[in-house]
């Protein structure tokens, strides 16, 4: 029964609108990801922290969050929920049960996640997508009314508790050492930016105490308290959408043109709005670290599914069918793509390559987006024309059934 079950989909079997906006998504995500890569971590949420922020630097800015900040990782946990249904679905109809499977699975993503944030990049996605990947499977039963409900009310939780920490914060009793230190935070000094320049400049030991630290905090103040929540909530409304039928192009084009107008109009004003209300602020962390998140933390969910909408319309009509192609083969190779984004941008930016580290400026940093998407979707097809795997979607299935495919 293994046997079976481990056997690979092949390439007529698999939902091909799945692989082409898992790409899409994948791509879209290094949009937001090279800042973390090239600057100091602080200049991901405060762009005023770090770099010149005027120009032509101003407009990259403007453009990467209006149209990429947290939609594309928003419309991979979509995808990442779908799949959790689809290989439970998979594995029923070879006659497996499939929670076995399913958390050894999610139990192997969790330990690659933890070595690539504690190893190579403190930025990791895969260890809140294993946690999440654990807990909503025990709904993946349920209707999609009831997913989209549950998977609402989880956002509403992650936006629930930005709310109270800013009101708690904002409390005169507060210690001003709590809010000096969460102000050096979202504004460091000279030394601190200094100290971390000088981590990532060194080589890879001399990096290692502080990308630890980095992704420490992470799990420990971001997991809880947002991430999970989010990421969590966003999964439900996937395994929803997978169940409707939205996700293989099963509606029609009236539906998907009318997803991607509503989400956009409904999305990008509420984004924009948030820009101004972060500038006319000043950046202080009082207004923009806590409240104005909430205006892309909910505007990027509409954005994302009107983006999801526009591909959908793309797959149907069959609109540039070689970048669909290459896209597809993106998305079959997501878990290999993505760590090989962090393994060529720490390679470009880290002491231990070209040490470009801070020296880089925002719309420079797009140039070599553009250059590892064209790397990626110019080997992505040339591997799946050799191999049925991409080489860390191979070790995972291994590692998950303790056998190769066969």
């Amino acid at each position: 029964m293994t046997a079976d079950i481990a056997k690979p989909v092949e390439a007529g079997g698999r939902i091909a609108s799945l692989d082409v906006l898992r790409g899409f998504a994948l791509l879209g995500i290094l949009v937001m990801n090279i800042q973390v890569f090239a600057m100091p971590i602080a200049a991901y949420g405060n762009p005023t922290a770090w770099g010149d922020l005027t120009g032509v630097n101003l407009g990259v800015w403007t453009f990467a969050h209006v149209f990429f900040s947290q939609k594309f990782v928003t419309l991979f946990s979509l995808l990442f929920g779908a799949g959790v249904c689809l290989f439970a679905d998979r594995i029923e109809a070879r006659g497996g049960r499939p929670a076995k499977w399913h958390y050894r699975r999610m139990g192997w993503l969790l330990a690659f996640g933890l070595a690539h944030a504690y190893l190579l990049w403190a930025g990791d996605i895969l260890v809140p997508y294993a946690i999440c990947g654990c807990l909503v499977y025990l709904l993946r039963r349920r209707g999609p009314g009831t997913l989209v409900a549950v998977g609402c009310a989880s956002l509403l939780v992650a936006s629930l508790f930005t709310v109270l920490i800013g009101a708690a914060l904002s409390i005169p009793e507060v210690p001003r050492e709590v809010t000096a230190e969460i102000e050096g935070e979202w504004r460091p000094g000279v030394s601190e930016l200094d100290g971390e320049i000088a981590a990532y400049g060194g080589g890879w030991s001399e990096q290692q105490p502080l990308r630890m630290e980095q992704a420490f905090a992470i799990h420990l103040g971001m997991l809880p308290f947002f991430v999970v929540w989010f990421c969590g909530g966003l999964m439900l409304i996937g395994m929803a959408l997978y169940k409707w039928g939205v996700l293989s192009a099963a509606k029609d084009d009236r539906f998907y043109g009318r997803l991607a107008a509503a989400g956009l109009l409904a999305g990008l004003p509420l984004v924009a709005l948030g820009v101004w209300w972060n500038f006319a602020g000043g950046w202080a962390w009082q207004r923009s670290m806590l409240f104005g998140t909430l205006f892309n933390s909910w505007g990027c969910i509409p954005v994302a599914l009107g983006y999801l909408g526009l591909v959908m319309l793309a797959v149907r009509r069959g609109f540039l069918p070689g970048l669909q192609a290459r896209l597809a083969a993106v998305g079959r190779m997501a878990f290999t793509n993505y760590l090989l984004q962090t393994v060529l941008c720490t390679t470009i930016f880290y002491g231990h390559g070209l040490g470009l580290f801070a020296s880089v400026e925002r719309y420079q940093q797009l140039l070599i987006v553009l250059a590892v998407w064209a790397l990626q979707l110019w080997l992505s097809p040339i591997w799946l024309r050799r191999y049925s795997h991409g080489p860390l979607e191979w070790l995972w299935r291994t590692l998950t059934y303790a056998r190769p495919p066969g």
